[in-house]
């Protein structure tokens, strides 16, 4: 059994530990560049709110990418109240620098839309060391998106709904298959060419042998 899954090509061990390790690589490519971006653009009473620039959720959840709501809007009032200065039941003051009004920053959104597509660009990498074969490309780049959309409907409880999520996944899709199948095709086509090179040097060293005989 060992023989025939060798001859053939197929190795279901492998090609797990393909998908962890691509899938691995993308989720920390994206954790580098989506933490630092976000707190340089992104609304920062909006943000802390949410958990700040490392959570988790702004990897894992579509609705930030989609600029939805995560919560209540009812919070809001909650959240200034805890960093507002009271006294006999009135407030009067605010001690957080930067209070949020409860609205959604947009910018956000395409921050981290930006962050994924650039995450992808890097898949591609990826994908040409790790995969390396063009017909297989499609397969693995489908598979990692179709990990994220389980994980990410997993983790807000909700399929994702949104338009600009489903075009920014679609377009991140077309980006690591195209770029990664071409380049593992001009690979392959360069090696082609190496080895037919050599043949040719190596019969026509045995000609002139043969001639010399």
């Amino acid at each position: 059994m060992a023989q025939q899954t060798s001859i053939s090509g197929w190795d279901p061990i492998l090609i797990i530990f393909q998908i962890i390790s691509l899938q691995t690589l993308h989720y920390l490519t994206l954790a580098v560049l989506t933490s630092p971006v976000l707190s340089l653009f992104a609304e920062p009473g909006s943000l802390e709110y949410e958990g700040g620039a490392a959570n988790v959720g702004m990897l894992m959840d579509w609705r930030q990418m989609a600029g939805r709501p995560t919560t209540g809007a009812s919070l809001a009032d909650t959240w200034k109240s805890l960093h507002s200065v009271w006294s006999g039941g009135h407030q009067v003051g605010d001690s957080h620098p930067a209070p949020w009004n409860g609205q959604i920053d947009p910018r956000r959104g395409w921050v981290i839309a930006a962050c994924w597509i650039a995450a992808c660009g890097g898949d591609i990498f990826y994908l040409y060391s790790l995969i390396r074969r063009p017909r297989l490309i499609l397969d693995f780049s489908v598979t990692l998106l179709f990990n994220h959309l389980v994980l990410t409907t997993y983790y807000s409880s909700a399929v994702p709904t949104s338009l600009f999520f489903w075009a920014v996944m679609a377009a991140s899709a077309v980006l690591m298959i195209v770029v990664a199948e071409q380049l593992c095709v001009k690979r392959e086509m360069q090696e082609g060419l190496a080895i037919v090179s050599s043949t040719d040097g190596d019969e026509i060293e045995m000609g002139g042998l043969l001639r010399n005989d």
